[in-house]
């Protein structure tokens, strides 16, 4: 599993289902000096953690937006897949009402070069091309800052779900280092003390808690 941290995020275009309407040619790239980002992968349109994701997503999304932070997701369906789930209600296993962008990876290059694919292709004794694993994308998120660098990621297995709370937790302490230079001890949460990332800085930090 690749390490992203500390790299620009890869590029790519695509098209995405963005508040109903199809979107060719997005791209992360719209938001580099303007937003950070959480950029998320799911396996599968249509299947049972994720479309619990995919909606506390959306019942959080004011939070996101007020810290100025775009949310998008991304799969390996096709843009009508994502489409149809949008269109089907919540009572029949659908998405209804999310209004952020979902990313159609088809191709299966954008997990890929994030390095969430769930296997990859390879040649069985006969020469021919086969898919060794599953053909989707791990539960990869990846906070992005307004550079376009990579500053948090997190890869789950396709059957355990994520802590929303969490994601915005790490917005949070990267906005705080953002804009304040001290760093985020352990369990840091918005309005606890954070420290220096001096020798001075952890032993006063060490001392008072």
């Amino acid at each position: 599993m690749a390490v992203l941290i500390g790299k620009k995020a890869p590029s790519f275009k695509a098209t995405a289902v963005v508040d109903g309407e199809f979107e060719e040619d997005f791209s992360l790239e719209q938001y580099i000096g303007k937003q950070h980002v959480v950029f998320f992968f799911y396996p599968l349109d249509f299947t049972f953690v994720c479309p619990t994701e995919i909606i506390a997503f959306q019942d959080r999304l004011e939070d996101f937006k007020r810290k100025n932070v775009a949310v998008v997701g991304c799969s390996v369906d096709s843009h009508f897949s994502h489409w149809a789930w949008l269109n089907t209600p919540r009572d029949k296993g659908g998405i209804e009402g999310v209004t952020y962008p979902l990313v159609a990876d088809n191709s299966k290059t954008i997990a890929k070069n994030f390095d969430v694919l769930a296997g990859d292709y390879d040649y069985n004794d006969q020469g021919e091309l086969i898919f060794v694993g599953d053909p989707v994308a791990y539960r990869g998120l990846f906070l992005i800052d307004k550079h376009g660098v990579v500053r948090h990621q997190v890869v789950n297995d396709l059957p355990l779900g994520r802590s929303i709370d969490e994601a915005l937790r790490m917005v949070d302490a990267l906005q705080y280092f953002e804009e304040k230079g001290e760093v985020c001890p352990a369990n840091w949460e918005e309005g606890k003390e954070a420290m220096q990332a001096t020798r001075e800085g952890v032993s006063s930090y060490l001392a008072a808690n």
